[in-house]
């Protein structure tokens, strides 16, 4: 990947409406864009009708769409591109289980609910609620786990987006993941 300087000022210019911005910063993030997608797709069933880079592509279809994006940091841009394939998934999961009347839900285990673990059977549409309703809650730590879980960014990187300390971060990671975890199984 390039610099970190170099992308920063390609984010802040196409932050600034500069869509030939996004142009030049996609080739340097292209690898990081597949690796977050091949990680989304190890969590979807082997049969899934859309491939890794059909999902990067997707993504970066509705990134060129967005006109109100601020972003600075290179974490906050894997951020975005995380959470756009994140809903690519949803909404794909949601079309698949529309015609069947059990809905097509797929258990959760505790791993998976906590973030400790990227295994195949991860329910997109009940974390992707509970993660809302977390939002509704607690915004910055909805935002830590869209950083952390879906971005892959570091407790570093993620304290630097947010603007607070990392041991804020790593405290409230902690909260975050134990209150997704009583969410999506139910325990109290």
């Amino acid at each position: 990947m390039a610099s970190p300087e170099g992308v920063s000022e390609l984010l802040v210019r196409w932050s600034n409406g500069d869509q030939s911005a996004l142009e030049k910063l996609t080739p340097l993030v292209y690898d990081e864009l597949h690796r977050l997608a091949r990680r989304y797709m190890r969590k979807e069933r082997s049969d899934h009708s859309l491939q890794t880079t059909a999902l990067v592509h997707e993504a970066y279809l509705r990134l060129v769409d967005q006109t109100d994006l601020s972003c600075r940091h290179r974490s906050e841009f894997l951020a975005i591109a995380a959470n756009l394939m994140r809903q690519i998934l949803i909404n794909y999961a949601l079309k698949r289980s529309a015609g069947k009347r059990e809905g097509g839900q797929r258990r959760v285990t505790l791993a998976e609910a906590t973030g400790a673990a990227l295994e195949s059977d991860l329910d997109f549409i009940a974390l992707d609620k509970a993660l809302d309703e977390l939002a509704t809650l607690d915004p910055r730590q909805a935002q830590i786990v869209q950083l952390r879980f879906f971005a892959g960014a570091t407790i570093e990187e993620t304290a630097e987006v947010l603007q607070v300390s990392p041991a804020t971060v790593k405290r409230e990671w902690t909260a975050a993941r134990a209150w997704l975890h009583r969410a999506m199984t139910g325990d109290g």
